[in-house]
């Protein structure tokens, strides 16, 4: 039980009841922070009484809040290195498959109600009014800003996705008034996006930040759309971390969909006829 309270806790989600989603939303949101925490402190985080948080800890199979944290401490000691913390060695593929799908649903979960729509609102408008949109990802971060240049060509705005970082900077450098530049990082805390987006600032261009809240990267941005980390990138393989930000992206995609109104759904619709013709007719 020990080592799989957070997955039991990812799998209890749907069953719980709208107080103990609260309490549940916020320590898979950040379980290392939830061992740190008192029991007041969680439950101000949650919006919700301390009792509340004491029947949610009970309802895991432990004597209260200080056996949950000591539970809790003990599951995130326990993942497999450079896989992902919710894995054990033992796991057969019916544990670790549901696992990963537990976790990137918690994440999701998660991520709904902590992305701010205003903030979003914002930076579809940068984006609408664009003259050119970049896409920069290093590492994990690279498939991301490819599958948004993916997306976003088909919204006749100029539209590039770079993962090196030499290219980068040169592109940051010859930036403008008018560009926007959009750096993926999860962690936000990697120097060479850092200063890249600090270069493409000066240079004029509007830097939309999607990374984590209060990172080197999120100061560096004219807008931050913040995603913070439920899983830890320095140990773990990007899992959840990459999903979100390819929602995001997704997000970002229909927003600007939207704003174009019906007469761009046309334009969308001859692309995807254009694809007919090298497709096998669907089955059934």
């Amino acid at each position: 039980m020990a080592s799989n309270i957070v997955q039991e806790i990812s799998s209890a989600l749907d069953s719980l009841n709208r107080s103990e989603r609260k309490v549940a939303e916020v320590i898979l949101a950040d379980p290392q922070a939830a061992t740190r925490s008192s029991i007041a402190v969680l439950a101000r985080a949650a919006e919700v009484s301390e009792p509340t948080v004491n029947r949610f800890c009970k309802r895991f199979n432990t004597a209260g809040f200080p056996d949950f944290k000591l539970h809790l401490a003990q599951a995130l000691a326990s993942g497999v290195p450079y896989v992902n913390r919710n894995v054990e060695p033992d796991d057969d593929a019916d544990s670790y498959t549901g696992k990963i799908i537990d976790a990137a649903i918690a994440a999701m979960v998660t991520a709904k109600k902590s992305l701010d729509p205003q903030t979003i609102n914002l930076a579809v408008d940068q984006l609408i009014q664009a003259k050119q949109i970049i896409f920069f990802g290093l590492g994990g971060s690279g498939p991301v800003a490819a599958d948004a240049q993916h997306k976003f060509f088909r919204f006749n705005i100029p539209v590039t996705a770079y993962d090196d970082f030499l290219m980068q900077r040169m592109v940051s450098a010859a930036s403008n008034t008018g560009d926007v530049i959009v750096v993926i990082s999860y962690t936000g805390r990697t120097r060479e996006i850092v200063d890249v987006a600090e270069l493409a600032r000066e240079s004029g261009a509007t830097v939309l930040g999607i990374t984590a809240a209060n990172s080197p990267l999120a100061e560096k941005c004219s807008i931050v759309i913040e995603v913070d980390p439920p899983e830890d990138t320095d140990v773990y393989m990007p899992m959840t971390s990459r999903m979100l930000h390819l929602t995001v992206i997704d997000i970002l995609a229909t927003g600007v969909t939207l704003r174009r109104g019906p007469d761009f759904l046309k334009h969308l619709k001859k692309i995807k006829d254009s694809l007919k013709e090298v497709r096998h007719p669907a089955k059934g």
